[in-house]
């Protein structure tokens, strides 16, 4: 039986959201630059996570952990940038910022769980 894995499918589905949102931000709103940043960075979690998953080593584990981190802060900045410029409402920027800070939390617990 698979053991379920909290951050890889939070990951996963924040990454799938995320192509939503770049999808509606170039049809709605012709938004063709900011819309590859978010895109770029909130796959990048979640793939970061999936190679955390087969990692060779605890240290590079850790690494690819990391990589995921940094690239849910980069989430983060720009859906904060998107909100700010008026390309996403409120509630919409709420929620993504919502899930960003839920992975947030769990990936920096897991790297401090593994740095002790």
């Amino acid at each position: 039986m698979k053991k379920d894995n909290v951050v890889r499918d939070k990951s996963y589905v924040f990454a799938l959201k995320s192509v939503k949102l770049y999808q509606y931000l170039l049809k709605e709103k012709n938004e063709f630059v900011l819309s590859k940043q978010i895109l770029r960075a909130a796959t990048s979690v979640g793939a970061n996570v999936e190679e955390a998953i087969g990692a060779e080593s605890k240290k590079d584990f850790q690494h690819k952990l990391s990589i995921a981190y940094k690239e849910a802060r980069e989430t983060h900045y720009w859906l904060r940038l998107l909100k700010d410029a008026d390309y996403l409402d409120k509630e919409i920027a709420t929620n993504f910022l919502a899930e960003c800070d839920e992975l947030l939390r769990i990936l920096g617990s897991i790297l401090k769980t593994i740095k002790n």
